[in-house]
């Protein structure tokens, strides 16, 4: 299970939004669905997901009905506060989305769509295992109005997996993506790299294994040990080694040549598409500073710079709605300062780039010796952009730090 939550102002039992937040109707709107269940816990996640033992009070099969609860309070709140506007995307993650019954996935979806509305050509994405998905599901999710699948892959090695503690198989893989791509659905797969025992000769036949598989949309994301994960713990016994930063950034550097190559252009630190019509819609809108509202325990949300969260375990989560409360556990309005310092943080990361006359003097002036160090792609600076190269981890990080100071 995940970390604290974070620490913000009591919301509302009833979920109301503040009467003077700026709400732009014009904003493009986008729903997180999330689904926290997992049949095993992988050694390296700390996302808000639970095992079978884990779930003390809460039913899976549930689960599609304690979530409409919150789509319907959601779809009053936002009535009320004159935003409400139809999804441009709709995102199943978790957890494991395609644990729950295709016809529970579609059921939820039926549910946005009857609360807010789907815009015509919207993307909805659901993220799968690959052990998880047959063509009988994908059938099912298409016809449902699901767009785009995306297939945690992670490695084609099998002792990576093993690392990992993934329990499917390369060759699930390929049965997930073709079950997609028969039912006409866009095909994302996801790598990670940077894990113990991982070489760089292992990392590249992950990348020619997922480039055969022809997806769409390829996102490569180095492995980060998150404190109270099972791996943090071997790390600090010594039983595995930490990642290497230089072998990552390496490993970023292979990937980002062999993508190029196959036709992939590069749009986020961590993500490649086949051209801009199959990047993830929905993942930029995020980057963008767009709305969202996130269904599910522990799922954030943010609509007109106010940021609030649900609570954490999906027994809470249920008693909550049951008693016809709001899940959130609390929100944030970051002030104007925090709010600059979020889009450093996001728009370095994407394509587009940071206007760097945006910005206050002292952190235009900071510019300069970040293009100096290699961290800011000097083209995209002189044309009035920043644009993150990626040397090393977390050079985000690095940018807000030089920026904000």
């Amino acid at each position: 299970m995940a970390g604290a939550l974070p620490v913000g102002d009591p919301a509302p039992a009833d979920g109301r939004l503040p009467r003077d937040l700026p709400i732009d109707p014009a904003t493009d709107l986008g729903v997180y669905l999330h689904v926290p269940f997992c049949r095993v816990r992988c050694g390296y996640c700390d996302f808000n997901t639970y095992t079978s033992e884990e779930l003390r009070g809460a039913r899976q099969d549930e689960y599609a009905d304690v979530l409409l609860r919150e789509v319907a309070l959601a779809r009053d709140v936002l009535a009320e506060a004159g935003a409400l506007r139809p999804a441009q995307t709709v995102f199943f993650g978790g957890g494991t989305p395609t644990l729950l019954p295709a016809g529970d996935l579609a059921r939820m979806l039926e549910g946005v769509r009857g609360a807010f509305g789907i815009a015509d050509g919207a993307e909805i994405t659901v993220e799968a295992n690959p052990d998880t998905v047959t063509a009988a599901v994908a059938e099912e999710l298409a016809r449902a109005g699901v767009t785009r699948m995306s297939v945690g892959m992670q490695s084609a090695v099998p002792h990576v997996l093993a690392a990992l503690d993934r329990t499917h198989t390369p060759s699930n893989v390929r049965t997930a993506v073709e079950a997609g791509r028969s039912v006409g659905l866009d095909v994302s797969v996801d790598l990670i790299y940077g894990a113990p025992g991982e070489s760089i000769d292992d990392w590249r036949a992950s990348l020619e294994a997922a480039l055969a598989l022809e997806p769409d949309h390829i996102s490569a994301y180095a492995l980060i040990i998150e404190d109270g994960t099972k791996l943090a713990r071997q790390i600090r016994r010594g039983e595995v080694p930490a990642p290497d930063d230089d072998l990552q950034a390496d490993m970023y550097e292979l990937a980002d040549r062999m993508l190029a190559d196959a036709g992939f252009a590069w749009y986020e630190v961590s993500n490649w598409a086949r051209g801009d019509g199959r990047r993830s819609r929905h993942n930029l809108a995020y980057w963008r500073g767009a709305d969202w509202w996130g269904f599910g325990p522990g799922a954030h949300s943010h609509v007109a710079g106010l940021r609030w969260w649900n609570v954490k375990h999906p027994a809470a989560y249920a008693q909550r709605l049951a008693a016809g409360e709001s899940p959130a556990a609390g929100r944030e309005r970051p002030d104007a300062a925090a709010q600059q310092l979020e889009r450093v943080l996001l728009h370095s990361r994407i394509r587009e780039g940071l206007a760097i006359d945006a910005l206050p003097d002292d952190a235009r002036r900071a510019v300069a010796g970040l293009i100096a160090d290699g961290l800011i792609e000097p083209g995209a600076a002189l044309r009035g952009r920043i644009v993150l190269t990626l040397r090393g981890r977390l050079l985000a990080d690095a940018v807000v730090r030089a920026l904000t100071d």
